[in-house]
């Protein structure tokens, strides 16, 4: 396959990634606005959307980290890049399918280390870094941002305790409007980064820029394109999820959870560390469902999602190897490993037709697929 052929390939299959990077996390920011009643659903996605766009602009610390971080950019290849996108792709639609709210940036961190890993050698990996910029922050930020969301769910409803609850309703759904504007901003400023780090290390691989290059306007404005759109189209699976499985919000406990959310993102983003928003806005809502008296915090359900996380990095890790075998051998093998990605994302497409989740069901827990009747 033609070299410049297989860059614009990869170009186009990252852009992909981040179209379904936004859709899976739109849930990030406004599913406690949309649970309150804060904001109508198609209100809040395109509120989101913008702001996603917005804030790729705010800063390319992440995509550094990418691009010349936790992978050697001197061994990886166009084709290596592919393979890892691909790792990532599948596990973010599985994920989606299923209502699980995993983190669309380990998907993709999985996908490149497995898929550099196979193909380069396990010296093209930078484990240091991963653990530094990846792992730690992937331990530390729920479990910060939940502190945070406790305290400030306590601090409001002790605040708030004699006044009017109309009153309390109504400022709070005003200032949700707000905080959840600010988890969008954040997350543009943070999950958009990481599509320009994958194209800027493809531009690196292939001699197209020098090492240690920031991504180009085009890059910047691509990447903040492609998540504002995946962003508006919404991902209801996951905000039912997040909005409503997990716990019931009033309007302060989801004023303190995105507040608490936006606050971790944004720091992490100046710092550099490529922060899982989906981990950091879970944490702010459980934190915000232990900081209400009386409130119920579905554990089971938590639960889940941990395991979601755990699994996350090694199983995007896993199908990013194995499309990086295939992809390596030659013209053929990536164009099977583009074909059979298709087909996955097509299947799954067609698989949650079957229980449908959108703007008018998103607010009903009880979304469930009928069960057949025994004959």
């Amino acid at each position: 396959m033609d070299f410049s052929l297989i860059v614009l390939v990869v170009i186009v299959a990252a852009l992909a990634f981040d179209f379904t990077n936004g859709f899976h996390d739109t849930a990030n920011a406004m599913a406690t606005s949309i649970a309150t009643g804060a904001l109508r659903p198609r209100v809040a996605v395109a509120i989101s959307a913008v702001l996603n766009l917005v804030g790729a602009f705010l800063s390319v610390e992440v995509a550094k980290t990418i691009s010349g971080g936790i992978v050697d950019d001197t061994k990886v290849t166009p084709v290596i890049i592919f393979a890892g996108l691909v790792g990532a792709i599948v596990w973010n639609l599985l994920t989606w399918l299923v209502g699980l709210p995993s983190s669309s940036s380990h998907a993709l961190f999985g996908g490149l280390i497995g898929a550099t890993w196979i193909a380069s050698g396990s010296d093209a990996v930078h484990f240091a870094k991963v653990v530094e910029k990846v792992l730690i922050p992937a331990l530390a930020s729920p479990i910060v941002a939940g502190i945070v969301a406790i305290a400030g769910t306590f601090l409001v409803y002790r605040i708030t305790a004699k006044a009017r609850q109309d009153v309390v309703g109504k400022t709070f759904k005003t200032g949700q409007v707000l905080s959840a504007s600010l988890v969008s901003l954040a997350h543009g400023t943070n999950d958009a980064q990481k599509t320009m780090g994958v194209i800027t290390l493809t531009l690196i691989a292939s001699g197209s820029l020098a090492p240690g290059s920031g991504p180009p306007l085009w890059v910047i404005l691509s990447a903040g394109g492609a998540i504002a759109l995946g962003t508006y189209l919404g991902g209801w699976r996951i905000i039912q999820t997040m909005g409503k499985k997990l716990t019931e919000i009033q309007t302060p406990q989801g004023f303190a959870a995105e507040t608490s959310a936006a606050a971790v993102i944004l720091a992490s983003s100046h710092l550099g560390f490529a922060l899982s928003t989906t981990h950091v806005c879970s944490g702010g809502i459980i934190g915000s469902g232990i900081g209400r008296k009386l409130a119920e915090v579905r554990w089971g359900v938590a639960g889940k999602m941990v395991i979601a996380w755990a699994l996350t990095l090694p199983a995007a890790a896993i199908v990013g190897a194995v499309a990086a075998e295939v992809s390596t051998r030659g013209s053929w093998g990536t164009i099977l490993v583009g074909v059979a990605g298709v087909l996955v994302a097509l299947g799954i497409y067609l698989a949650s037709k079957r229980n449908p989740v959108n703007a008018k069901t998103v607010n009903d827990p009880e979304n469930e697929q009928p069960q057949p009747v025994a004959a």
